[in-house]
């Protein structure tokens, strides 16, 4: 194979099963290391991941329709509705009802949300930015491509309509 076609990630294609399997397995030691510090924080409130999501979700997008947050989330329309009728009851969330149709409703932190939003941000963006740190910016770039080469085409587009810059 040609030296310019190699360079071009085409080298990539020849990773061994083993090589493979051990990317697969520090995705699964990986996400238990950037989920457990916010697990901790959730466990204070009975809450789970699903809570986790929504909350960041609607922190992101504020005003969000319960329906393009099904579409985000990729949950069913039952366990998203258990999910924010505690949130809502917990006084962490704000639903409103849609001034254009009546029949949206659009969710918002209320203070007390954020403030339990920053917290799990702040846990998770410190290991991050402690990972990006140790391993440099090439790396940061390169990591970032791969995990959006893994997204399924739907969740890629949700994932580029997020507005960059925003905390």
């Amino acid at each position: 194979m040609a030296q310019d076609a190699r360079s071009g990630g085409e080298a990539l294609l020849f990773l061994t099963d083993e090589q493979l399997r051990k990317g697969i397995e520090a995705m699964f030691f990986a996400y238990r290391g950037f989920t457990a510090d916010p697990d901790r924080i959730l466990n204070n409130y009975s809450y789970g991941r699903a809570h986790h999501r929504a909350v960041h979700f609607i922190h992101r997008s504020p005003g969000t329709t319960v329906n393009n947050l099904l579409g985000i989330l990729g949950v069913t329309k039952q366990s998203l509705n258990r999910v924010l009728r505690t949130l809502i009851e917990d006084g962490l969330v704000e639903s409103r009802v849609g001034t254009r149709d009546k029949r949206e409703r659009h969710l918002f932190l209320t203070e007390a949300g954020i403030a339990l939003e920053r917290e799990l941000s702040d846990a998770q963006r410190k290991r991050m930015r402690d990972a990006y740190r140790a391993v440099g910016p090439d790396a940061v770039a390169g990591f970032r491509k791969v995990l959006e080469a893994m997204m399924e085409p739907e969740y890629r587009r949700y994932f580029k309509s997020l507005k960059e810059g925003e905390s």
